[in-house]
């Protein structure tokens, strides 16, 4: 599947998510990570940041589930950005076809996912390339998911 779907990757543009509480201000970087933040070596030396960016997936959980949306992106990046995506048991997947490519991580939880025309089941440990405008969805949750995304170019 995974090489069929690396055939498939393009450079075009689509659209993004479109799932409630998705966090977009400029912000959400420094305040998912400010108590993760540490410097290593100085930093980078270039924008005056901390070289190394450590959060926790609890801490992560804990604001996404405060801030009551199905995504929190906490880390953007020049050429990449990092969020959680969270599914309960039995709740519909809503996101639409992304701007960018994309890596699924999963850390917890059971559910199918269709990218294209093609399904698999996924759970902790899988991860699964996703090209730019491909339809995909989480489907069949059958235990709360969990999920880190890398979106490459960095999503909004």
């Amino acid at each position: 599947m995974l090489k069929s779907l690396q055939k498939q990757a393009s450079t075009s543009q689509g659209v993004w998510i479109s799932g409630a509480g998705r966090r977009t201000d400029e912000g959400a970087d420094q305040r998912a990570g400010r108590h993760a933040n540490r410097p290593a070596g100085g930093g980078d030396g270039a924008r005056g940041e901390p070289a190394v960016k450590e959060f926790r997936l609890e801490e992560l959980e804990a604001e996404r589930a405060v801030n009551d949306g199905a995504y929190l992106r906490f880390l953007h990046e020049r050429n990449m950005s990092v969020g959680l995506y969270a599914l309960n048991a039995g709740e519909p997947d809503r996101q639409q076809p992304h701007l960018q490519d994309e890596v699924y991580l999963v850390v917890s939880g059971r559910a199918s996912l269709t990218v294209g025309e093609e399904t698999t089941q996924v759970a902790r440990g899988s991860v699964v390339y996703v090209p730019a405008k491909v339809p995909h969805k989480f489907h069949h949750v059958s235990e709360d998911l969990r999920v880190l995304v890398v979106f490459s170019p960095p999503e909004g």
